[in-house]
C-alpha cells in the first residue's frame, strides 16, 4: 500500500479504498457466527450481508489489518494474538486521537461517542483500551476473522 494511503486515519480512513488499492475484492455473504473473514488462498474478504455502513467499515478495517500482517487464518497457532492485533491496529486507523478527543468532550455515552466516530462500540473500546494501556480489553470481537 502506498505510504500516503497508510497515513490516513480517523473519519477519513476508508478501508474500502485500501482494499481496492490492494486489489482485494469484497464479497457479501450470509455468515453464521462472524461478521467478516480474510480468505488468503482466494485473496478475497468475505463480509456478512446486512451489516450497517459503520459495521462494514469496522469489519473491513479489521480485515485490512490481517492482510497487512500476512495472517493466514484466525484458527491456527497465533490466532487470538492476530485477532487482537487486527482489532488494535484497525481501531488506531479508524479513530484518530484528535477526533476522539474532540468528540469525547461532549459525548454523554459510549454509544454516542462511537456513533460520532463512525465506529462500533467494540472498536471504540479497543481504542480506549489502547490509550489506557490495554488492561481492560481482553476479549475477542464478532468482527474477528
Amino acid at each position: 500500500m502506498p505510504a500516503a494511503a497508510a497515513e490516513v486515519a480517523g473519519l477519513s480512513y476508508d478501508p474500502h479504498a485500501a482494499l481496492e488499492q490492494m486489489g482485494i475484492p469484497v464479497i457479501r455473504y450470509w455468515l453464521r457466527d462472524t461478521w467478516g473473514a480474510w480468505a488468503p488462498a482466494q485473496r478475497v474478504v468475505i463480509i456478512a450481508k446486512g451489516l450497517s455502513p459503520t459495521e462494514e467499515r469496522c469489519v473491513l478495517a479489521h480485515e485490512v489489518e490481517h492482510i497487512l500482517a500476512g495472517d493466514t487464518g484466525c484458527g491456527r497457532g497465533d490466532g487470538m494474538r492476530a485477532e487482537r492485533r487486527a482489532d488494535l491496529r484497525a481501531s488506531r486507523k479508524l479513530i484518530a486521537l484528535s477526533d476522539f478527543c474532540a468528540a469525547r468532550q461532549w459525548a454523554t455515552s459510549e454509544a454516542e461517542l462511537a456513533a460520532e466516530l463512525s465506529v462500533t462500540t467494540w472498536v471504540l473500546r479497543a481504542r480506549i483500551a489502547d490509550l489506557e494501556g490495554g488492561a481492560r480489553w481482553l476479549g475477542t470481537s464478532k468482527i474477528a476473522g
